[in-house]
């Protein structure tokens, strides 16, 4: 596995794997949003916030399948503002211990909901 290391302000934010090898059963997590279970939207307006609900509902799901934030190997991130970036990653370094997954980021200019900020969705494999 090869690890880029992402600097802001010479300060490294993030590491990310170029690639990742794994070997198990292959689950496919749909795109998490910042909805809680009661349907309400956590933290409106807040990046730090949306981003820690979108973790516990990857965890959650992954969980579901017999699995651990530790066997998602590649995640898609979806945002409204790219200037979002470093606070994003401080949330998903309490999520992901390295090697930290895959990952790309886009920016995008609408989602489901004008109220969402993030949506992640995943892709784990679990140990048989």
């Amino acid at each position: 596995m090869a690890l880029i290391s992402i600097r802001y302000s010479g300060e490294v934010i993030l590491q990310t794997s170029t690639m990742v090898e794994a070997r198990g059963r292959i689950v496919f997590i749909s795109g998490m949003t910042s909805r809680r279970a009661d349907g309400t939207i956590a933290g409106i307006g807040d990046i730090e916030a949306q981003t820690r609900q979108v973790c516990e509902n990857l965890k959650a799901a992954v969980e579901e399948a017999g699995g651990s934030m530790d066997d998602i190997c590649r995640v898609d991130v979806y945002v409204r503002n790219m200037e979002h970036f470093e606070q994003i990653h401080k949330v998903r370094r309490e999520y992901f211990r390295p090697p930290a997954p895959a990952s790309t980021m886009v920016e995008i200019c609408k989602m489901t909901s004008p109220d969402y900020l993030i949506e992640i969705n995943a892709i784990a494999v679990i140990a048989e």
